[in-house]
């Protein structure tokens, strides 16, 4: 009767495994594993994102503003506003005295500075620049506008270098180096799906033509199509260029080094580190201190200061921020072409032809 019942059994119910070890075998061997490791690794991914954005912007706080002071006789007054101010900020104003005021606002558009004390008749004129950080600026305005009648000295604010019309927050620069970093990426993961096939010289290339088309749509939608910005149109696409390029070879490194996990480091490095840190949103003086010296290094951080100083501080551009990419991209490089044997794309060699048969 057994061996009855056992052949009635469905097919394969005597091959189904038994205990634990071998149930796990076949989960591991499964596409079940990396679907779970997924679906933890998405869900971590967004509460670090939201985590990382609203720990850096939901909340600014000023710790240090750089500001430039002209040294005159009216010393007294200008100590009296400088103390209301930061008990006002509850910060400290990162004082700098200069001999006159044309080198005070040389340091400004050199993006030393981010403010002017100087005096003014019986008080005190508060020079701000809301290019160098609308988020600063609109912090110090706010202050002085109280700190003026608490403390008894007439201030003047005004505002040197305005941000222009289209961009009243000062946000399109964070939103079009925002593109470049995750378009860049993007398109890399895009071309180890769809074009895997590539060799490491081919997949350069692409990722160049990608990052040059790519910065120039960005670039033209943002003056020749909406007007948001007057952009400097050459330099702003090369910087464009330059970010979606390093960004691409970013996530090929990390391919090269991880294979198909290598979206969590990008990820991590460029969307959790480096847009929150970038001074894009929020003005580096009102960022958490560590995020604000780390996002200088970082590729999105260094395109927002390029892109920065290339439409507001023009003339007076910086080589770090390019350096900083410069570097990203050598580095990225370098590590794949080093190691271009264990990325998971390009083609097999081609067979050498067959010696021909002797006659």
């Amino acid at each position: 009767m057994r061996d009855h019942e056992e052949d009635a059994a469905p097919h394969g119910a005597r091959d189904r495994p038994r205990s634990w070890s071998q149930r796990w075998t076949a989960f591991t061997a499964s596409p079940f594993l990396p679907a779970v490791v997924l679906m933890f690794i998405l869900a971590a991914a967004a509460g670090l994102f939201a985590g990382s954005y609203t720990y850096a912007m939901a909340n600014p706080a000023p710790r240090h503003i750089p500001t430039a002071v002209v040294t005159t006789p009216a010393a007294p007054q200008q100590k009296a506003f400088v103390a209301g101010m930061e008990r006002a900020l509850n910060a400290s104003l990162q004082l700098t005295d200069y001999a006159t005021y044309a080198d005070a606002r040389n340091a400004v558009d050199e993006q030393r500075e981010f403010a002017v004390l100087r005096a003014h008749g019986r008080g005190v004129g508060l020079d701000v620049s809301g290019a160098s950080g609308a988020s600063v600026a609109q912090l110090l305005s706010e202050a002085a506008a109280k700190v003026g009648p608490a403390t008894g000295v007439p201030v003047t604010v005004r505002d040197v270098t305005p941000l222009q019309h289209g961009d009243p927050r000062g946000l399109a620069l964070f939103y079009i180096s925002l593109a470049a970093v995750i378009i860049g990426f993007v398109g890399a993961i895009q071309l180890s799906v769809h074009a895997r096939a590539l060799d490491p010289a081919e997949r350069t290339a692409f990722t160049v033509a990608n990052a040059l088309l790519g910065g120039f749509a960005i670039a033209a939608v943002a003056d020749w199509w909406l007007g948001a910005l007057r952009l400097p149109f050459v330099e702003s696409w090369m910087i464009l260029a330059l970010t979606m390029f390093t960004s691409g070879m970013v996530f090929t490194m990390f391919n090269t080094l991880m294979g198909r996990w290598a979206m969590i480091p990008t990820w991590g490095l460029m969307v959790l580190l480096g847009n929150p840190s970038s001074g894009g949103a929020v003005s580096w003086p009102l960022l958490p201190s560590a995020l604000g010296q780390i996002g200088r290094w970082l590729p999105p951080g260094a395109s927002v200061n390029a892109q920065h100083t290339a439409v507001y501080f023009g003339g007076h551009q910086h080589a770090f921020p390019f350096l900083v990419l410069a570097g990203w991209s050598a580095l990225s490089c370098g590590v794949f072409w080093g190691w271009r044997h264990r990325h998971p794309g390009g083609r097999e060699p081609s067979p050498a032809p067959a010696p021909a048969a002797d006659a």
